[in-house]
């Protein structure tokens, strides 16, 4: 428990330290490119309107799902999903590309990957904005379950923390971890609602499909915006999420604490 305290303390500490590592990664990520910080832009749009194309167009023949346009239900579960998927993949190689740097100087290393999620969090935000947009575009009637939506943010931030603190660290010890959760997180794209709906599968499966974390983000960030169920009536699920997330932060924690003076002799 000391472990978890250490590392949320330091969190909190050097915030704005946090803040400003995000605006320069942000500032330097692009800064050598003709189109510059547009492609944090063009790079989900293309994404998008490939997906729409190979699952709406392609696959679909451009039906809805249930009463909702099929652009709209992919985006509401693949904005969130770039974001988780970017900032894991990302926030996973954090602190191998800064140990150098840190090694050299009293830094709080734990803090790199939060500099990732917060830098992140400038074009997520843009985007849940242009979603918004693009729902009331459809004409999409929000619903008083819209106010449940910060809760599954919350939810998000803090599965994408405890699996970056953890993966952060292995990632230095063992280098083909990274490349291994790559793959895993290619895999839960396909695992995860995005494209599809639960309901299309037997309710003997479902309970499978909600072991997945990522689900349980995904599709309560859906049912907020499609006037879905409230978060507390799957208690069960609920409580398997932050079981699952909290379990994840505390082995993260622990392992970050016992190898974080040695992660140069790894190198």
């Amino acid at each position: 428990m000391k472990s978890v305290i250490a590392i949320l303390r330091d969190q909190v500490l050097y915030l704005p330290l946090i803040f400003r590592l995000s605006i320069y990664e942000n500032k330097s990520k692009y800064q050598m490119h003709y189109l510059g910080i547009l492609w944090q832009f063009l790079n989900p749009f293309i994404r998008v309107c490939v997906y729409w194309f190979v699952f709406g167009i392609g696959l679909r023949n451009g039906a809805p799902v249930g009463d909702t346009p099929f652009l709209l239900y992919l985006l509401l579960g693949l904005v969130p999903w770039m974001f988780i998927s970017s900032t894991i993949n990302q926030g996973s190689n954090s602190i191998y590309s800064k140990v150098n740097l840190v090694s050299k100087m009293k830094f709080p290393v734990s803090i790199l990957p939060s500099v990732v999620i917060i830098s992140n969090t400038f074009n997520f935000l843009i985007m849940l904005v242009i979603l918004v947009f693009i729902a009331y575009f459809y004409n999409l009637d929000f619903g008083i379950q819209l106010i449940q939506l910060p809760y599954y943010i919350l939810c998000m931030y803090a599965l994408i923390f405890s699996i970056t603190i953890f993966a952060s660290t292995i990632s230095v010890l063992v280098r083909d971890f990274q490349l291994l959760l790559q793959s895993v997180i290619r895999l839960f794209f396909f695992l995860t609602p995005i494209f599809w709906t639960i309901d299309n599968f037997s309710e003997k499966y479902k309970p499978f499909i909600e072991l997945n974390p990522f689900a349980y983000i995904v599709m309560g960030i859906r049912d907020s915006f499609l006037s879905g169920d409230w978060f507390y009536q799957d208690w069960r699920h609920m409580f398997y999420f932050w079981s699952l997330t909290l379990l994840i932060l505390f082995i993260g924690c622990i392992v970050h604490n016992n190898f974080k003076n040695k992660f140069v002799d790894y190198l």
